[in-house]
């Protein structure tokens, strides 16, 4: 399993009753993200897996339209002291072409942590880009519901702090294969789709996502483009991430906690549910 390497650091804090103590927080800082040396976002995220997340993106927000595309990801050092480590650049390129520079023209400049395409793009946008998925596999509904339990084993650094989201995949055993953390529920699945497209594990057709939060078009968006079937959200889903699941012929799940769920799009992948 590919655990979460995200960082978190020791501040002073004061309870009534107990006087003042040292707490640990998570960090969020900046990262920009370069492709072929042109910036293209910043988006706040908990430092960790910033390679995986800056292949994510480039897979998940169109730039890179397969993994094969993406050359290389690598740190930038030549900036200025204060912002090493927090700039990464990704050399895309079609096969047989010099790059992908020309995808970038009118991209936004910046991003937050809580979202990286809300706002822009439509479903129509979205179906130029990927084909729904084929049905199956079948998964069994106690596996299911297990999953944010396993998560919640593999979120050290939540531990600490109790302030991040997490994203984690898993077969269709229910074995946990990665577990991502972040301040931005985006974050950790774009460093998901990235452990993925770096290791060569894409598309994953075999997999299913659990997330730690609520159940957004955005992170639709990226299980789709992942060929994730199955998405699993400890939350609630919005009108516009179920529309996307039935468009992409996802199984949407929500509600996942206390051995339930409620299934929203898919059922037809839950075992014993057709």
């Amino acid at each position: 399993m590919a655990r979460s390497i995200a960082r978190a650091l020791a501040v002073p804090a004061w309870r009534p009753g107990r006087g003042a103590y040292e707490d640990r927080v998570a960090i969020e800082e900046p990262l920009e993200i370069r492709v072929n040396g042109a910036a293209v976002a910043v988006t706040l995220r908990t430092p960790g897996e910033d390679l995986e997340l800056a292949a994510g993106f480039a897979l998940t927000e169109g730039i890179a339209r397969a993994a094969a595309e993406i050359q290389s990801v690598d740190l930038v050092d030549d900036v200025p002291p204060e912002a090493r480590g927090n700039v990464v650049n990704v050399r895309v390129g079609a096969p047989g072409a010099s790059d992908g520079t020309s995808r970038l023209t009118g991209r936004p400049a910046f991003i937050s942590a809580a979202c990286g395409v809300c706002g822009r793009g439509t479903l129509e946008a979205v179906r130029r880009r990927a084909e729904p998925l084929p049905d199956g596999p079948l998964v069994a509904r106690a596996i299911l519901a297990s999953l944010p339990e396993r998560l919640r084993t593999a979120q050290p650094t939540f531990d600490e702090t109790g302030g991040l989201h997490a994203a984690g995949l898993f077969d269709l055993s229910g074995t946990l294969l990665a577990a991502r953390e972040d301040v931005g529920r985006h974050n950790a699945v774009d460093k998901l789709v990235g452990w993925a497209a770096l290791g060569g594990r894409l598309p994953l057709r075999e997999a299913l996502l659990c997330v730690s939060g609520r159940a957004g078009f955005e992170i639709l968006l990226k299980a789709w483009i992942a060929a994730i079937p199955v998405v699993a959200s400890v939350s609630a889903p919005s009108h516009l991430a179920v529309a996307l699941a039935e468009e992409a012929n996802l199984t949407l799940l929500g509600f996942v906690r206390g051995g339930t769920f409620a299934a929203y799009t898919g059922r037809e992948r839950i075992q014993g549910a057709q």
